[in-house]
């Protein structure tokens, strides 16, 4: 018999299987007024999927900040448990990068699009391939799977659990200390800056983020362009 996931003080977990999508599952419980601190998750043989609710008291340009936390959280916790040499990077639009290549995602859901009204709740979820879909990886050479990274040691319940500590950190650092250490861990972390990127239609160099995250983005006659992190938000 397994060992029951154990989360850390307020937060709780919920089971889903089958073709259930804890994001999905997630983003309803918030609708009906769940506790904050919800993780719903599913863990397939071949994928870890998860989905954390909040409860933000900031407008929500700021709260967005839950994203590139939940990122920073999964990259620390797998750091903890992987081989020193496996090497993780986080996307600006989500995207997680192992050993450079892509491997799986996180999205964000809010109640309210409005970037300075403060949302009834905020959902951010992950999906990890644990095993690639296919078994010619040549087929796919920008995408892997976690196992196929040297992480076949790493199990899915003790990532999960390592992913809501980790985070629950970086959470509480966030609203005791302020953006900065959020800030300064992330851009340790983050793909493809100083690097020409297309996000949103719109092609530049990517050269750092604001204060909320929003992605900087110089175009080839020198203007800047902010693109907000809540362009991101998928629709309730």
């Amino acid at each position: 018999m397994s060992e029951p996931i154990v989360f850390p003080p307020l937060m709780s977990g919920l089971a889903v299987t089958g073709p259930i999508d804890p994001f999905d599952t997630a983003c309803a419980k918030a609708e009906m007024g769940c506790d904050a601190g919800l993780i719903v998750y599913n863990l397939a043989p071949n994928m870890m999927t998860a989905a954390m609710v909040f409860a933000p008291e900031v407008p929500l340009a700021s709260a967005m900040a839950m994203l590139p936390t939940c990122g920073i959280g999964f990259q620390n916790a797998l750091g903890a448990l992987a081989p020193p040499e496996v090497a993780v990077h986080l996307e600006w639009n989500g995207a997680l990068r192992v050993n450079g290549a892509r491997c799986g995602r996180f999205r964000v859901m809010a109640s309210d699009t409005d970037p300075a009204s403060s949302p009834d709740w905020l959902v951010v979820g992950v999906a990890i391939p644990l095993w690639p879909a296919s078994d010619n990886p040549g087929e796919t050479p920008d995408a892997t799977a976690l196992y196929a990274e040297g992480c076949s040691d790493v199990e899915a319940p003790a990532l999960l659990e390592a992913w809501a500590r980790h985070t629950l950190n970086w959470i509480n650092r966030w609203e005791h200390d302020g953006p900065r250490p959020l800030h300064e861990e992330w851009r340790g972390l983050a793909h493809d800056v100083g690097e020409a990127v297309t996000q949103n239609g719109k092609t530049g160099t990517f050269m750092g983020v604001d204060e909320d995250f929003g992605m900087l983005l110089r175009d080839a006659d020198g203007t800047t362009q902010l693109i907000p992190l809540t362009t991101l938000l998928e629709t309730p």
